[in-house]
C-alpha cells in the first residue's frame, strides 16, 4: 500500500510546487507591469454608430476578393470553353451577401418611440428578413459554384476543392469564412 501512495504523493507535491511557482511568476510579472491607463487616456474619439460598427473597408475587401479570384483562376488553368462559366461564377461571388441598408435617422427615431416589447418584435421581424436575404444570396452563390464546378476537369476540381478548403480555414493559414473565389 505504501508503494501506491508514493507516486500520488509525488504528483501532489509536484503540482503544489508548480502552482506556487506559477503564482510567484505571475506576482513578479504584475509588479513589473506599468499601471493601467485611465479610461480617459485610452478612450477613442467618438464616432457615429455606423462607422464604429464597420469592420472592413469595402474597397479593400473588393480588391482582396479580386486578387483571390485571379489566383484561383490562374491555378485552375481554365480552357477557353470554361471562360464563360468562370465569368458567371466570378460575378455571383462579387454580389454582396448583405443588401439591406442601414436605417436612417428618421427610421431610428421611429424605432426609439416603440415600447420595449414592440422593439423586440420589430427586431425579430428585421432579423428574419435579413436572414432570408442572406440565405437566398448564399443559395445563389452555392448554385453558381456548383454550375462552375461541373465544367471543371477532375484535376481542376481537385485544385478547386483544395483552394476552397484552404480559404475556409481548414488546413491553411486563413481562418476567415469566405466563399471560394
Amino acid at each position: 500500500m505504501a508503494f501506491a501512495r508514493k507516486p500520488l504523493q509525488s504528483f501532489i507535491l509536484t503540482s503544489l510546487l508548480a502552482t506556487a511557482g506559477a503564482a510567484a511568476i505571475a506576482q513578479g510579472t504584475a509588479a513589473t507591469q506599468p499601471a493601467p491607463a485611465t479610461p480617459a487616456a485610452t478612450a477613442q474619439p467618438a464616432r457615429p454608430h455606423g462607422e464604429r460598427m464597420r469592420r472592413h473597408d469595402p474597397a479593400k475587401m473588393q480588391a482582396w476578393m479580386a486578387k483571390r479570384q485571379a489566383e484561383l483562376k490562374a491555378k485552375l488553368q481554365l480552357t477557353p470553353t470554361q471562360e464563360g462559366a468562370w465569368a458567371s461564377y466570378a460575378a455571383a461571388m462579387q454580389e454582396p451577401l448583405r443588401t439591406g441598408a442601414r436605417p436612417d435617422a428618421a427610421a431610428r427615431a421611429e424605432f426609439d418611440k416603440l415600447s420595449t416589447p414592440q422593439r423586440i418584435d420589430r427586431m425579430r421581424t428585421l432579423r428574419t428578413q435579413r436572414m432570408a436575404e442572406m440565405n437566398a444570396a448564399m443559395d445563389k452563390r452555392g448554385e453558381a459554384t456548383k454550375s462552375f464546378y461541373a465544367t471543371l476537369s477532375p484535376e481542376q476540381q481537385k485544385v478547386f476543392d483544395a483552394e476552397s478548403t484552404r480559404r475556409r480555414g481548414h488546413g491553411g493559414q486563413h481562418g476567415r469564412h469566405h466563399q471560394p473565389g
